[in-house]
């Protein structure tokens, strides 16, 4: 009987396997199992295990190893010369007694990168199995210059791994090799999977030899593009066959079903063949392979190898075998060879073959691609799904949603614009609202995305149609059709309400600095034309001596002759030397000046109300005052009147931002836009100074600025009595303009330039038919009715915003109220200076008259014998000049006359009396 040794950990799928193989050769007579169940990352325990079966006399041993316990063995093995048949992963050595079953992948793999063009990749390994492929990475990277970035995943924890994935994602690193064993490789790409990130940009090369044998449904549903090999034919009907009896095999004493075979099972299957094969061949070849031994002869210093270890070893090198994992064969150092790998690729269908490698001719490429479009027309049974978001014009839910069903519920500009899509596409959607309610941002920490993008980059979605804006970051993740609408960013604000005209609107053409400036240069320019006119000699006249009774001399301007009722003496003689006096000064001529200080006032009034003035200057030097105040007066006027027109025919409302810059200048108006959006993003990523400013201002704001929806900062701007400012698209803006109560307008211009686009997630095939689609719409003019339709069609406001235009229309009172204010007010100055003048008059005048009552009765006392009585007095005084009056009739016509003269002679009424009696007035002469 010969033993036939084995090492293998508690419950390895390679120990059953190794059972099965054993059950498989019974034909082998004399080669019965000596196993030893170890952990093979013990040393100490696979050495006890090794001596064991040493002493046993075991020809050959087939087990495991880790990287704890390689070098063990293989010392082990080449100084005692017992050969050690492993599927572990390949080490390089050159260990005779070590035949490696599994192939290795240096070559392979290099292979497809060149295939690949790759010359940036991330190399993620595990230390067992990936040094030896890393280094020889690192090598060929130093001679074609290729960025290589190596990750060791035996250090990293779940959440290391996790922000490893996200990092990778932020510096696009998409093309990644994995390395390591089936069940760690199954758990990485269910933790990635598990990230529901976009994979679709991604390329994964999976270096390990079990690709069928991975569980990537999860894994599948991101899209992501795998590729990888196969070392186990399956579709060959012999393989098929031993997988079969693989899952019969102790069927009924196993409590679950058995899983098909994996890779190193088949590995662990033709090692059983193999050791088979040459135990055969040794026994045909009479060789005594029996041996009998005790374990510390492997420990022995110095060791004592077996004599036919090298004829078991030249046996087990020499096989050459048909297995299931191809072409069996090794070279002088115990490595497979002359084996050929399946290169397989990852489609939605699952996993299938796209080429092959071998050592004679390298990687072979046998794939056949589909054009996109076959692909597609494959897959118009199934209903997509549409992904969109609540916003009006774009999808509104009907009045009466709640009697539709499906897609009937919705309407709006996006509603139609995806059923027209579909028309033309030939495809069934349904219609489905983002959970989150947001278009779509990745998150800073996490690095995941939200909202809309969200659902199509970890496939929830396959469309979306909605006001979702183009942009770069977006781009990287999904693909977009061309632009169905142009906008930009715009600023919305509370509309301002109409100044309404004061009482003395007709005064605001002018600013009011601008009025003082003009009463002072009034007040300036009367007192230099009365100064003027006081030196220069050409604005003093005489007047005429037949005028002078019937002009008021003024005693500014006239020289009169000093008169009073002192003046009178009693008798004859005094009124006659009286009366001469006034005769000779009525033959000086009187000089008069008509510019006296009310007069120039009076005179700058007329011209500055261009209505003139009976009185002009005669001087050169009055005439130029004059000229340059006319001059003055001219432009000023000219200049009101043209201003005065737009201010009181047009309501104005006044703005207090017009721009962006306006915005960012000041900090009474707070601005913000939506949370997790491109105007967010747009800002946030900006280098221009002005918006980098509102960022850092919209970013440090308490209480926050951001708000969830579009709804949400209309109300804001609507309750915020214009103390906010919202920055959204402009074709938003402008159709909340047109929605009731109209008390939101756009002001300034877009700040940027950007498009609206349908998306689809990264390497649909829907992408490029929903493309040419958008396309046909926008070039059958279908894209602007729809819009007109949903903007202007159904608003609210009218046509141009309904009163955010300022419009002309006729004056009403409230716009010249001020004028007749102003009448009224003069008028009733007027009559209230009249009556002021009136009783003022009419005191001074009481006062006269009682004066010269008292005058005359102290005159008639003087002069009480003459004439006969009071009637001679007053007739002698009056006529006392003619000489030949008689005074007898004269008292009647007397107080006649005096009555007359008294208010006409004014302060010298006597005077005025002599003079009339020295020109022989009489009685009968009146």
């Amino acid at each position: 009987m010969t033993a036939n040794g084995g090492l293998f950990p508690t419950g390895s799928h390679e120990y059953e396997v190794f059972r099965f193989a054993l059950a498989q050769h019974q034909d082998v007579p004399k080669l019965v199992p000596q196993v030893d169940m170890v952990d093979t990352g013990s040393s100490f325990a696979m050495t006890y295990a090794f001596c064991s079966q040493f002493s046993k006399g075991v020809y050959a041993i087939m087990g495991l190893y880790d990287r704890r316990t390689v070098n063990m063995l293989m010392s082990f093995c080449g100084s005692l010369h017992v050969c050690f048949v492993t599927p572990s992963f390949p080490v390089q050595t050159n260990n005779q007694f070590v035949l490696q079953l599994r192939p290795q992948l240096q070559e392979p793999l290099m292979a497809l990168l060149e295939h690949f063009y790759w010359t940036k990749f991330v190399y993620m390994y595990s230390s067992d199995s990936g040094l030896s492929v890393l280094q020889r990475i690192l090598d060929t990277a130093a001679e074609h210059s290729w960025q290589v970035t190596s990750v060791n995943l035996d250090t990293l924890t779940e959440a290391a791994f996790i922000k490893l994935l996200t990092d990778l994602d932020y510096k696009k690193d998409f093309q990644i090799i994995i390395d390591c064993e089936l069940e760690r490789l199954n758990s990485i790409l269910n933790l990635i999977a598990a990230q529901r990130r976009n994979l679709k940009n991604y390329h994964y090369i999976l270096a390990n030899l079990g690709f069928m044998d991975l569980n990537m449904t999860e894994f599948q549903k991101l899209g992501p593009n795998v590729t990888g090999f196969q070392l186990m034919n399956r579709s060959d009907p012999a393989v098929e066959k031993i997988n079969q009896d693989w899952l019969d095999f102790d069927s009924k004493d196993l409590k679950l079903a058995r899983r098909r075979l994996k890779y190193t099972g088949a590995l662990t299957y033709d090692g059983v063949s193999v050791m088979a094969t040459a135990f055969q061949n040794l026994r045909r070849q009479r060789i005594d392979i029996s041996r009998r031994g005790n374990a510390g002869e492997c420990l022995a210093n110095p060791p004592a190898p077996w004599g036919q270890g090298i004829d078991i070893q030249r046996a087990l090198q020499q096989v050459r075998l048909e297995g299931l994992t191809g072409w069996v064969q090794f070279d002088e150092r115990g490595h497979r060879t002359n084996y050929t790998l399946n290169v397989m690729e990852l489609t939605h269908i699952g996993p299938r073959k796209i080429g092959y490698w071998n050592e004679r001719r390298g990687y072979v490429n046998t794939a056949v691609y589909k054009p996109v479009v076959e692909e597609f027309h494959g897959l118009q049974n199934r209903t997509y799904i549409v992904t969109t978001i609540l916003e009006a014009p774009y999808m509104m839910l009907r009045k009466n949603h709640e009697q539709f069903e499906g897609n009937e519920r919705y309407e709006g500009y996006c509603a139609e614009l995806a059923a027209e899509i579909a028309k033309h596409v030939g495809f069934v959607y349904r219609l489905e609202l983002v959970g989150d309610g947001k278009y779509g941002a990745r998150d800073s920490e996490t690095k995941m995305w939200n909202g809309m993008v969200g659902e199509l980059v970890y496939g929830k979605a396959d469309v979306a149609v909605a006001p979702l804006t183009i942009t770069l970051v977006r781009e990287q993740v999904i693909d977009f059709t061309k632009p169905f609408m142009s906008l930009g960013i715009s600023i919305m604000i509370k509309k301002p309400t109409k100044s309404k005209p004061g009482v003395f609107s007709f005064l605001d053409p002018l600013a009011y600095e601008i009025w003082m400036c003009i009463v002072f240069a009034y007040i300036g320019v009367s007192v230099v034309l009365f100064l003027v006119s006081r030196f220069s000699p050409y604005e003093w006249q005489g007047d005429d001596s037949d005028d002078e009774d019937e002009t008021l001399p003024s005693s500014a301007s006239r020289r009169a002759l000093p008169t009073s009722s002192s003046e009178l003496s009693p008798g004859y003689s005094q009124n006659q030397n009286q009366n001469q006096n006034q005769q000779k000064d009525k033959e000086t001529p009187e000089y008069t000046n008509d510019f006296g200080i009310f007069n120039s006032l009076w005179f700058s009034l007329g011209a500055f109300m261009q209505q003139g003035c009976d009185i002009s200057p005669r001087s050169l030097s009055g005439r130029i005052v004059g000229g340059v105040w006319w001059f003055f007066t001219l432009i000023i006027i000219s200049s009101y009147t043209a201003n005065l027109a737009a201010f009181l025919t047009v309501e104005r409302m006044v703005s207090p931002i017009e721009s962006a810059e306006d915005l960012a200048k000041q900090t009474e108006i707070a601005y913000g836009t939506l949370d997790g959006g491109s105007t967010k993003e747009f800002f946030r990523r900006s280098k221009i100074a002005v918006f980098e400013k509102m960022w850092s201002y919209m970013r440090s704001a308490d209480p926050t600025v951001f708000v969830k929806n579009t709804n949400e900062g209309v109300i804001r701007v609507r309750k915020s009595k214009g103390k906010y400012a919202y920055l959204l698209e402009s074709s938003m803006n402008e159709y909340i303009e047109q929605r009731k109560p109209c008390d939101t307008m756009k002001v300034g211009g877009n700040l940027d330039s950007k498009g609206y686009g349908v998306a689809t997630p990264k390497g649909s095939a829907l992408r490029n038919p929903v493309n040419l689609a958008v396309l046909k719409l926008n070039e059958q003019g279908l894209l602007d009715k729809l819009k007109n339709r949903w903007w202007y069609d159904k608003g609210e406001c009218g046509l141009g915003g309904g009163d955010s235009k300022d419009k002309t229309s006729a004056l009403s009172l409230s716009n010249v109220a001020g004028v007749f204010y102003i009448l009224i007010g003069g008028l009733g100055l007027a009559m209230l200076v009249a009556l002021v003048e009136f009783c003022y008059k009419s005191r001074i005048e009481s006062r006269r008259m009682k004066e010269l009552i008292d005058a005359a009765m102290m005159s008639t006392s003087l002069v009480g014998g003459g004439a006969g009585g009071g009637g001679a007095l007053v007739g002698g005084f009056v006529g006392g000049g003619g000489g030949g009056g008689g005074a007898s009739g004269l008292g009647g016509e007397n107080g006649r006359l005096v009555a007359h003269d008294f208010p006409k002679a004014g302060g010298q009424g006597l005077p005025c009396m002599s003079k009339a009696s020295g020109l022989g007035l009489s009685s009968t002469g009146m």
